[in-house]
């Protein structure tokens, strides 16, 4: 009787640290609010890229257009970076911050990622017609992001491979 084995589980997606953006801020503006949402832009003045994968800086004049709802906080923010080759890159980011208690502090090879008690998560996409570059738009990317002080905010980028 020939014997039957289970098809191998297949491989789960993984994450590749990629590069991270430390984005340096300037006080947000109040636009308004409605029924329970504040919206609000976080005007984006400078700030580093540095990693194995993307080395550069963000340009100012970007942003972060922000709407929250109760303990919400939706993002929407969209801003350049230039690489140290000079390539303009062009980013929308997009994602959540929230209280959340049971998220831990997260570390990446000693390096922490995320802050306890919040979850601060985005998906970014990337669009640039530079060769070198190309791989950003067309690759899956989830970043871990943190406050780092009052005026600048840490995203630490993972490839989705």
């Amino acid at each position: 009787m020939p014997t039957t084995t289970a098809p191998a589980t297949p491989p789960c997606p993984a994450l590749t640290y990629a590069f991270e953006i430390r984005a340096e801020l300037s006080p947000s503006l109040h636009i308004g609010h409605g029924d329970g949402e504040v919206t609000e832009f976080t005007p984006i003045t400078g700030g580093s890229v540095d990693g194995p994968l993307l080395r550069g800086k963000v340009l100012a004049g970007g942003g972060d257009w922000s709407s929250t709802r109760g303990d919400i906080c939706q993002l929407d923010a969209r801003y350049l970076l230039q690489a140290d080759d000079g390539a303009v890159i062009d980013i929308v980011n997009r994602g959540y911050y929230h209280p959340d208690p049971e998220s831990p502090d997260q570390y990446d090879d000693g390096i922490q990622v995320t802050q306890a008690g919040h979850y601060y998560r985005t998906s970014p996409v990337f669009r640039t017609d530079a060769p070198a570059h190309r791989w950003l738009a067309e690759t899956v990317f989830v970043g871990l992001a943190r406050p780092d002080g009052e005026d600048t905010v840490v995203i630490r980028m993972y490839a989705l491979r």
